[in-house]
């Protein structure tokens, strides 16, 4: 059984690690593919795995702190307003507000009616489609191609629009660069102020969950939480940096296509009895 649990672990923290940045949603994975492979029978204490899946996005979220860590230190030395840091993180914390106030206003509604793989296929199915619309009628001619040069209305529209990942399945990434799109940002710049955004996003988020979460564990919890944040953090820090690349090349109509398929997929399965969806 130990064997087995730390596979699972295993499973769960790659998936963690490669999806977190990618705009084919992170949680919506992790639901499906933990539905599969039944991570949250019981036997493992749905409190723990509700905290571990909390504590190995904070392993992706620390990738983003070491692959970025020479522009977020040199942010902080210009922070002084009046400096492009102060410009930069006044842009992240406005964009950060809305989905914010919106999800403690939400969060139990959204805890108790969209976390199943039924409502999570609709939202990769609808953000690939709108993904795909977006991109296509934006992206082309987008003039800010850094971000610190995203002022306070681009923010701000950005910060509405990650309000969408809210719905699981539709994917924090994949909501902030339809944001950045609209607001006239380049691939790259949406990409990497999406980065920077789930800095403080999925900090609050996880403080906000670990709060409510009080569990005692034993050994075998403690090195499977370990594993879990080891490995996200390893998965993540290789993704984003062949992410960036991949967006200097090509557009985002793959993710979405994939989107489409897992969503169609996934409702297939569910209405096989394949993937259990709670009633």
């Amino acid at each position: 059984m130990y064997m087995m649990f730390i596979i699972k672990v295993i499973i769960i923290g790659i998936v963690e690690g490669v999806t977190e940045f990618l705009p084919i949603s992170s949680t919506g994975h992790m639901i499906i593919v933990g539905n599969l492979i039944n991570f949250k029978s019981p036997a493992y204490n749905k409190a723990y795995i509700d905290m571990f899946e909390v504590v190995i996005q904070l392993g992706a979220i620390l990738a983003i702190v070491v692959l970025y860590r020479e522009k977020i230190f040199n942010s902080l030395k210009n922070l002084m307003p009046g400096k492009w840091g102060f410009k930069l993180w006044t842009s992240i914390l406005i964009a950060f507000i809305p989905s914010a106030v919106t999800g403690v206003l939400l969060n139990d509604i959204i805890q108790e009616k969209l976390f199943n793989p039924i409502t999570v296929s609709c939202a990769l199915v609808f953000g690939g489609v709108l993904m795909i619309y977006m991109e296509n009628k934006y992206r082309k001619g987008n003039s800010t191609v850094k971000i610190e040069d995203v002022n306070i209305v681009q923010a701000f529209k950005i910060g509405c629009f990650q309000c969408l990942s809210l719905w699981p399945g539709m994917s924090r990434s994949a909501s902030t660069i339809i944001g950045g799109w609209v607001s006239g940002l380049t691939n790259v710049a949406a990409a990497e102020f999406s980065f920077f955004l789930a800095i403080p996003t999925m900090i609050a988020a996880s403080g906000w969950s670990l709060i409510k979460v009080k569990i005692s564990m034993n050994s075998i919890q403690i090195i499977g939480l370990a594993i879990g944040f080891i490995i996200s953090f390893l998965v993540a820090l290789v993704v984003v940096d062949k992410f960036i690349g991949f967006l200097k090349k090509k557009p985002m109509k793959v993710f979405a296509v994939y989107r489409i398929f897992v969503g169609i997929l996934v409702l297939i399965l569910s209405y096989l009895n394949i993937i259990y969806v709670a009633k």
